[in-house]
């Protein structure tokens, strides 16, 4: 009897001892540096793409707008914003930014232009604030782009501080009724299910920070007024669609269950009640992903791939792609060296008719994707000293 325990202890003991392996070293292929380019690829349902690097050198870059002059910026998460100037990167980053805690996945963020940049010059940033304590909070702030400088900023959102590196993440955008759509994020704990926090959930407010007297819990007891949605995992997507007026926002699920939510106001999105996705040991979060009461996931990926970035094309260069989704891939199934680009077709009631997973020999995390005002796709890597912005056009 002594000896079966024993042999179940030594067991356990073994089996502990490989799971906690697999999970502490990371699992991946190979990723060579990412070469001069550019690069002729074959797609479904366009002949041949090329893809060119237009600016290389960036560290962990995370987000692209475009100013009307068409330059663009792009956000490094160490806390710079940049600037490409007729596809030159300026060496000078644009100072006067606020102050960036850059530990684990915190960092400066999203970028977002205000629509009426050419009479106002706004930009719109998202970053995670340092306190003196090393924790940090999701934040908003506001400045007047004059320059190589950022001018008169100012915070409109400050979230809760919490300790920790996850869910420190959040994206900007506008929507077409011209208030601002701020995501946060809320992977761990309760805190996406409580009204009463900010974090794992959609936020609307005026451009000047004040909320909308048409939010869903305005006067709603124990609700925090700037919600919009809630019940959010870690937002890495959020924009207007182009064609239906529509704020589209995807998440990342655990292990699993990365899904694309159309947001509707005041409705609950579920995390971390119920989810498509496994936890990382591989246990399921829920018996059942969807329940009464709670808005099911537009799309969902099983397995996950980390998902970053989004766009729907509508320009002229790919007659093909018009009204296609793009969203960009960190890795695939918790494997390393597995980003890429993937396109999703609908049909005409918007309903998913297929996928392309594209760029896969490139091997790139991709962070965002994003079209220009010149109808090409613009992507970044995310690479600690050599991320890239990259360009995708016809090969003509």
């Amino acid at each position: 009897m002594i000896n079966r325990i024993l042999r179940g202890v030594g067991v356990l003991l073994f089996c502990s001892l490989i799971f906690s392996r697999s999970f502490a070293q990371p699992i991946g292929v190979p990723v060579p540096p990412l070469a001069e380019g550019p690069w002729a690829i074959e797609t479904a349902e366009h002949p041949k793409i090329k893809v060119s690097v237009v600016a290389r050198g960036l560290s962990h870059p995370w987000a692209i707008a475009f100013l009307p002059d068409g330059s663009l910026l792009i956000t490094e998460r160490p806390g710079n914003l940049r600037l490409v100037i007729d596809g030159e990167l300026q060496e000078q980053a644009i100072s006067g930014l606020p102050d960036v805690r850059t530990d684990g996945n915190g960092g400066l963020m999203d970028v977002a232009v205000h629509p009426r940049f050419s009479e106002n010059g706004l930009i719109y940033l998202t970053y995670t604030k340092p306190f003196p304590n090393g924790w940090g909070s999701p934040a908003l702030a506001v400045g007047k782009l004059e320059g190589n400088s950022l001018t008169n900023v100012r915070e409109l959102v400050e979230t809760e501080a919490f300790e920790g590196n996850s869910g420190l993440n959040g994206r900007v955008a506008f929507g077409s009724d011209g208030k601002v759509y701020m995501s946060t994020g809320g992977r761990v704990g309760e805190a996406a299910q409580d009204p009463m926090s900010l974090r794992g959930k959609v936020l609307r407010i005026e451009d000047d920070g004040s909320i909308p007297i048409d939010n869903p819990f305005v006067n709603r007891l124990n609700y925090q007024p700037e919600i919009y949605t809630l019940g959010h995992r870690n937002t890495l997507g959020l924009m207007l669609h182009p064609e239906t007026g529509e704020m589209w926002q995807h998440e990342n699920g655990p292990n699993g269950g990365d899904e694309i939510n159309v947001l509707l106001p005041g409705r609950n999105y579920g995390w971390p009640i119920v989810s498509y996705g496994r936890f990382y040991d591989g246990s399921r979060v829920n018996r059942h992903p969807t329940r009464e009461g709670l808005e099911s996931p537009f799309l969902v990926w099983l397995p996950a791939i980390a998902a970053s970035g989004m766009a729907v094309y509508t320009g002229e260069h790919f007659p093909e792609w018009q009204g296609n989704l793009f969203v960009g891939s960190l890795r695939m199934g918790g494997i390393s060296g597995t980003g890429h680009l993937q396109r999703i077709v609908f049909n005409e009631n918007m309903e998913e008719i297929r996928r392309e997973l594209m760029l896969t020999e490139l091997r790139r995390r991709i962070r965002e994707v994003r079209e220009g005002p010149d109808g090409f796709l613009y992507l970044l890597t995310d690479e600690a000293e050599d991320g890239a912005l990259l360009k995708i056009e016809p090969a003509y």
